[in-house]
């Protein structure tokens, strides 16, 4: 999925955790083409867990119940995606989403299931089996279904080719790869991963989580093994912890590249945690102002947006901030994007749209407040601007720009 742009899309983690259906994701599908695909959004992604055929819903099982095929590859447990029987797997649940002119992804774990392991089931098209490339030593700290692999032995590739060529096979064209980017960095997996996608010829999309303290260190290797890449753990409807997106959009923005973004994490937004394993279902706990302070900072820092909410009985104001063609035009089109100002609960940031100066401002104090902001220090010789929220004009008085913030919000504005 080569895109020039950051990606738009869903992704059911949010709202249905590791058990969502294939009617709930044809639901969001078929909402995002009637509302949303015409502002760029086009992506519908399958989170963890689509192989177990009762997934828990607040912790990990034990030991995984996956449904496997006779390789070991993770199949869709047909009790909640009916269309993967007699061994179909996706392909009738990407042809839908295609249909509506959607792209489709799914969630994968590094590694190699446990079950498969176990069984010693053999690779396809290998000599070998899970059973000789499996590091027991190396699993995810969180999550219990896979053992590691031995990324240096043969099998090792063979065994992300295979899984990698089935994806393809079912239409599959985005994959967010977990349990990649905690320290250290697994490298290795990242790699073979991002040559399996290139060698099934599908334009595939690659998505790494979960980034914490990602380095930039890491950005040469990111760029060029995959299409974004986390900067941070899971990201709930906290405000505190959109707080704590500032500073890692401030680092990662300025190296903002076509086909290769940091991705400052899914928006939890509209209706969540239906089954979910953080918090009771709920609309998010985030106000209307900080919603809209979160999608202003994720379009001028070029982050890729994945909504988190079920879409259809998502709050119709929540929807309508991810249809703004003005600031959408910001997160595709942008460039020089930074912060200019951070000033206790004050923070600036700039950028450049289509020749003209954009600047956002927000204010993370929790009262209303208003700012006089002088034009000199947003880096502009302007009098008047447009509130690219509101299309409100502003004129500014002496060189002084007022706005007028609700708590922990946002005025976005184009300056000529």
């Amino acid at each position: 999925m080569t895109t020039a742009t950051p990606p738009l899309g869903w992704n059911s983690w949010d709202c249905f955790g590791g058990s969502v259906t294939e009617a709930e994701t044809l639901a969001n599908a078929e909402f995002m083409a009637e509302h949303l695909l015409e502002f760029g959004w086009d992506t519908i992604v399958v989170d963890i867990q689509w192989y177990e055929p009762e997934p828990g819903f607040t912790d990990y099982a034990p030991v995984s119940r996956a449904v496997l095929d006779a390789n070991g590859r993770p199949q869709p447990a047909v009790g909640r995606f009916p269309s993967a029987a007699d061994g179909a797997g996706f392909t009738e649940l990407a042809r839908k989403v295609h249909d509506l002119g959607l792209k489709f992804g799914v969630h994968i774990m590094r590694g190699v299931p446990r079950r498969a392991v176990e069984a010693a089931l053999p690779i396809a098209g290998s000599p070998h089996t899970c059973a000789d490339i499996a590091d027991p030593g190396n699993r995810c700290p969180w999550n219990p279904d896979n053992d590691g692999v031995l990324t240096d032995h043969p099998g090792a590739a063979h065994w992300y080719d295979s899984f990698i060529a089935m994806l393809a096979g079912w239409g599959v064209d985005f994959i967010k790869l977990d349990d990649v980017l905690y320290p250290p960095v697994e490298r290795d997996d990242i790699a073979l991963i991002a040559a399996a996608i290139a060698k099934t010829g599908r334009d595939i999309g690659l998505s790494l989580s979960p980034g914490r303290q990602l380095s930039l260190a890491h950005l040469d290797f990111l760029r060029g093994h995959s299409t974004m890449w986390r900067v941070s753990d899971d990201l709930w409807d906290d405000w505190s912890a959109v707080t704590e997106q500032f500073q890692r959009a401030a680092r990662w923005a300025p190296h903002q590249r076509p086909g290769a973004f940091a991705d400052l994490d899914m928006l939890p937004m509209g209706r969540l945690g239906i089954r979910a394993h953080v918090g009771e279902a709920r609309d998010s706990r985030l106000t209307l102002a900080e919603q809209r302070s979160m999608i202003t900072l994720w379009a001028i820092a070029r982050s890729p947006m994945f909504f988190g909410g079920h879409l259809p009985e998502s709050d119709p104001a929540t929807i309508a901030l991810l249809r703004n063609p003005e600031v959408l035009r910001l997160l595709a089109g942008s460039a020089d994007n930074r912060e200019i100002i951070r000033d206790g609960d004050i923070v600036v940031w700039a950028a450049t749209v289509d020749g003209a100066q954009v600047r956002a401002a927000f204010w993370l104090g929790d009262e209303p407040t208003t700012l006089r902001l002088h034009a000199d220090d947003l880096g502009v010789a302007a009098a008047a601007a447009t509130d690219l929220w509101s299309g409100a004009e502003l004129t500014a008085e002496g060189g002084w720009f007022t706005l007028d913030l609700d708590a922990h919000g946002t005025r976005l504005i184009r300056l000529p």
